[in-house]
């Protein structure tokens, strides 16, 4: 189980090095996921103990929103005065969302049919 912890902790770091001196646009912990994802399909599967570590995370994922719920209340009057705006932006990244997803599923079922 420490190993495991220690990879994620080892590329969150990698990341955060990589933002800090590279890619100062993006957040650390985004780029040390990629990176991650990356050195998994390298491996071609992924340990035990990585596996058990991202379970007991995934266990208490409901718990990070938490403070996003507290925000959302802290800045009520803000939301309340740009609703439109807010609601046309989801509406439109949901509409965006699923066509982009139906044309990645019409291309890789494509590419099936073919081999």
């Amino acid at each position: 189980m420490i190993s495991g912890l220690v990879q994620i902790l080892l590329f969150q770091s990698l990341g955060e090095l990589v933002s800090k001196f590279l890619l100062p646009t993006l957040p650390g912990p985004v780029i040390g996921l990629v990176l991650l994802v990356v050195w998994l399909v390298l491996r071609k599967g992924i340990n035990a103990e990585l596996a058990m570590v991202a379970d007991g995370f995934s266990q208490y994922l409901g718990l990070l929103f938490v403070p996003a719920a507290v925000g959302v209340v802290l800045f009520l009057p803000q939301l309340q005065a740009n609703a439109l705006a807010i609601m046309s932006t989801l509406v439109g990244s949901v509409i965006l969302t699923i066509g982009s997803s139906a044309l990645v599923v019409r291309f890789l079922s494509r590419k099936d049919a073919h081999e």
